[in-house]
């Protein structure tokens, strides 16, 4: 990672994990094709991911996820479905600027399935190492936080949200 730059580091049932100083809403989409879902490398913590980021002020969900996963994929998406709300308090995520802490975030996270319309592979260096189609049975291949694994197993496994 470049000096200076934010790392992140998620925490999941940590009992040592900083406390929370901010609560913020994400929105993320899975999006599948033929058999394969679509998986995203961070650079600031080399984890797997589903296309994901915060929602910004004069946007709603739908149109934070379709930002998100055009500035980190390259890849246009339609919203298709709702995956689930997820809001469990045991998801910390530290944001560090150097060795100081800037952010202990809890998110909020609303998930959305998501179709290709267009668009054309292309990782934003800030955001992902690497964009690729992982067939569904190869994900245990790929380092994936539990919050995360968490959304996507949902997506797959079940027509009805996740509220929770």
């Amino acid at each position: 990672m470049t000096p200076g730059r934010t790392r992140r580091v998620d925490h999941w049932d940590d009992p040592d994990a900083p406390k929370p100083t901010s609560r913020k809403a994400s929105a993320s989409v899975v999006v599948r094709d033929a058999g394969r879902l679509l998986l995203l490398q961070r650079v600031d913590n080399n984890l797997w991911t589903i296309p994901t980021g915060g929602v910004k002020k004069g946007e709603t969900v739908a149109q934070a996820a379709v930002r998100e996963c055009r500035e980190e994929t390259g890849l246009d998406v339609e919203i298709t479905g709702l995956v689930g709300v997820f809001s469990d308090p045991r998801h910390v995520i530290v944001y560090y600027h150097g060795n100081k802490i800037d952010e202990v975030r809890q998110p909020i996270n609303i998930c959305l399935h998501a179709a290709v319309t267009g668009g054309q592979i292309t990782p934003a260096p800030d955001e992902a190492q690497q964009v690729r189609w992982v067939p569904l049975d190869e994900l245990g291949d790929y380092p994936i936080h539990p919050a995360l694994q968490q959304r996507i197993d949902h997506a797959l496994q079940s027509d009805q949200p996740w509220i929770g």
